[in-house]
C-alpha cells in the first residue's frame, strides 16, 4: 500500500465509532469484557467475616463469661415449688394463684374433664365469660370473679390463662405456650340484677368444675348454665313490696318510732317502690327512680307534721331512707378498692354517689315544700333517740330479714343473715350506747363482725360470702346522719348539713372497710399452702 493510500480515510465499514484511534495501542487486558463495577487493579478485595453458626435468642452471646457476670435475677436454687392446701374451698386456692406471677403457679395435677382431643379453648374461653358476666352483674367483687373465671379455665386443663374484670367489661387470654399465639376472647355486662339466689346457684357450678372428682363436660356445664339463667326469681313483686314496706318501719324503730311512725314509714316505702317499679316500665334511668322512690316517705314525713300528729316524723323519713340507701354497691366498691381493682372501685363508688345524689335530690324537693309551709320536722328529734335494746334488737333482726329478701336469697341463708344483723346492732349498741365510743368505730366494729361470721359461714357452704354480710348491714347504714344533713340544708343551715353528710360518708366507708377486714381477718385462720401466700406489688411500698 502507498503512502498516498495510507492517509486516505477508510470507509464506515472499515472503521467502527468504537474502535481506537491510529497510532494508540491496545493492551491485551483492555479486550477482555469488564464491568463499570469492577474494583480498580491493585484495590485489595476485602474478605467477608466468618459467619457464626445460627443458634437460638436465647443462647449467651459470644464473649459472655460465666465468672464476670452480674448476679442472676432468678436464685440459684431456682424458684420455690407452690403447694396449694386440697381440702380448702376453691375461692381460697384460686385467688392465690392469681396473686403469684404466671411462671410461679403450679400446674393441674389431673385433668379429668379434658377430651381426648384436648379442650376446646374458645368454647371453654366462652363458658367461662358467660359464668362471670353473672357473678359482676350480680354484685360480686372483681376478685372473686377472676377467681371463679381462673378457676373455670383451670378445671378444663387451660392453665396459662389470664382473666380481667372491670365494672363493664371482662375479657380472658390464654396461651398455650411461649411459642403460641394467644386467644383472647372478651364480654360486655350490660344489664344488673340484684338476685343472691342465681349467684349462689353459680358458685355451685363451679364449685362443681372445681371438684377433681366430678366429670362434667362442656356440654353440662352449658346446660346448667342455661338453666340458672332461666329460673325465676325466688319471691314475687308483691313479696318484695311488702318486704320493703317492713324494712322502712323496722329502721324506723330503730330510731325512736312507735307503732304509728312504723305503719307510715311502711305505706311511705311501699308507695315509693311501687313507683319506681313504675319508672323501671317506663325505660327511665335508676337515678330517676331512687328519686321518685324517696319522695313518698318524705311526704307523708311532713304530712305528719302539718296534721300536728304527735308522732316522731322524723322517723318516718329516716325509715325510708334506710330502705334507698345502696349499701350493698357501696361494699363492693370500697372492696375493690382495697383488694387493688381501682378502675371497677371508681366506677362502682361513682354509681354509688349518683344513687345517692338521687335520693338526696327526691327528699331535699318534698323537705323545701314543707319548709315553707311551716311544717320542718324538729332535726334535735334524731338525736335524743330513746334507748330500747329488745324493741331495736328486733327491729335490727327485722330490718336484716326484709334486706335477705330483697336481695333474693335462698331461704336457706335467711336465718343465718337475720341473726348476723341481730348481732351487728348488738355490738354496735353495747359500744355506742354503753361504752359511749364513737359512732363510727362502733359502726366499723360491728361491720368487722358482719365480715367475719359471713365470711367463715360462707366458707364453711363453700359459697358466697355475700348473702351473708350484706343484709346484715342493713341495720347500721347510716340513715339518721343522711336525714338530717338533708333537712339542715333544707333549713339553709348548710355548714351543719355538710357535716352530717360527711358523717354519713364516715359511717358509710366504715361499713364497707369493716366488711372487709374481717373477711380478711377470717382468711388468716386458713392455711392456703405457702408462706407468701400474698405478696405486696412494689407499687404498694412507695415506688
Amino acid at each position: 500500500m502507498t503512502e498516498a493510500e495510507d492517509r486516505k480515510p477508510q470507509s464506515d465499514e472499515a472503521r467502527m465509532a468504537f474502535a481506537p484511534p491510529a497510532g494508540i495501542e491496545v493492551g491485551d487486558s483492555e479486550s477482555e469484557t469488564t464491568s463499570e463495577f469492577a474494583l480498580p487493579k491493585g484495590l485489595g478485595v476485602p474478605q467477608p467475616p466468618v459467619q457464626e453458626p445460627e443458634g437460638s435468642a436465647f443462647r449467651a452471646p459470644s464473649g459472655y463469661s460465666v465468672e464476670d457476670a452480674s448476679p442472676a435475677f432468678t436464685p440459684a436454687t431456682g424458684i420455690p415449688k407452690i403447694s396449694l392446701t386440697k381440702d380448702l374451698p376453691w375461692q381460697d386456692r384460686m385467688r392465690t394463684m392469681l396473686r403469684m406471677p404466671v411462671a410461679e403457679r403450679p400446674a393441674p395435677e389431673r385433668m379429668p374433664k379434658v377430651e381426648e382431643e384436648g379442650p376446646a379453648v374458645p368454647r371453654v374461653l366462652d363458658l367461662t365469660l358467660r359464668i362471670g358476666e353473672l357473678l359482676l352483674a350480680g354484685g360480686e367483687g372483681a376478685e372473686d370473679v377472676e377467681a371463679a373465671m381462673f378457676a373455670v379455665c383451670r378445671s378444663y386443663g387451660l392453665d396459662r390463662c389470664e382473666p380481667n374484670v372491670t365494672f363493664t367489661l371482662l375479657s380472658i387470654s390464654y396461651q398455650p405456650s411461649l411459642v403460641d399465639d394467644p386467644v383472647t376472647a372478651s364480654r360486655t355486662v350490660r344489664r344488673r340484677g340484684t338476685d343472691y339466689t342465681r349467684l349462689a346457684a353459680v358458685y355451685q357450678l363451679v364449685d362443681d368444675l372445681s371438684d377433681p372428682e366430678s366429670h362434667i363436660s362442656l356440654e353440662e356445664s352449658y346446660g346448667r348454665l342455661a338453666e340458672i339463667r332461666r329460673n325465676r326469681h325466688p319471691y314475687p313483686t308483691w313479696v318484695l313490696t311488702g318486704a320493703s314496706g317492713l324494712l322502712a318501719g323496722a329502721a324506723s324503730v330503730l330510731v325512736g318510732g312507735d307503732l304509728i311512725v312504723f305503719i307510715a314509714a311502711m305505706l311511705g316505702a311501699m308507695l315509693g317502690d311501687r313507683l319506681a317499679w313504675l319508672c323501671a316500665g317506663r325505660g327511665l334511668p335508676e337515678f330517676y327512680q331512687f328519686t321518685v322512690a324517696a319522695m313518698p316517705p318524705a311526704a307523708i314525713g311532713v304530712a305528719l307534721t302539718l296534721a300536728h300528729v304527735d308522732v316522731k316524723a322524723s322517723a318516718v323519713i329516716t325509715g325510708g331512707l334506710f330502705a334507698l340507701l345502696p349499701g350493698r354497691a357501696l361494699v363492693a366498691g370500697v372492696q375493690d378498692g382495697l383488694t387493688g381493682f381501682y378502675i371497677t372501685a371508681a366506677a362502682r363508688l361513682l354509681e354509688v354517689m349518683y344513687f345517692f345524689v338521687g335520693i338526696v335530690v327526691g327528699v331535699l324537693v318534698i323537705l323545701y315544700l314543707g319548709v315553707n309551709l311551716g311544717a320542718g320536722p324538729d332535726p334535735d328529734a334524731l338525736l335524743n333517740i330513746s334507748e330500747r335494746p329488745y324493741w331495736q334488737i328486733g327491729a335490727s333482726m327485722l330490718l336484716s330479714l326484709t334486706f335477705a329478701v330483697l336481695l333474693q336469697q335462698e331461704r336457706s341463708t335467711v336465718l343465718a343473715v337475720t341473726l348476723n344483723g341481730g348481732v351487728a346492732w348488738v355490738v354496735y349498741g353495747a359500744l355506742h350506747y354503753a361504752g359511749e365510743l364513737s359512732p363510727v368505730a362502733s359502726t366499723a366494729v360491728a361491720a368487722g363482725l358482719v365480715g367475719l361470721f359471713g365470711q367463715l359461714m360462707a366458707r364453711y357452704r363453700f359459697a358466697s360470702a355475700l348473702p351473708y354480710t350484706t343484709a346484715a348491714i342493713g341495720p347500721l347504714l347510716p340513715g339518721s346522719a343522711t336525714y338530717f344533713g338533708l333537712l339542715s340544708i333544707a333549713q339553709n343551715k348548710v355548714d351543719a348539713g355538710l357535716v352530717s353528710l360527711a358523717t354519713a360518708a364516715s359511717l358509710a366507708m366504715a361499713i364497707a372497710i369493716g366488711v372487709n377486714l374481717g373477711s380478711e381477718i377470717s382468711r388468716l385462720f386458713l392455711r392456703i399452702g405457702s408462706p407468701e401466700k400474698r405478696r405486696a406489688a412494689k407499687r404498694t411500698r412507695g415506688f
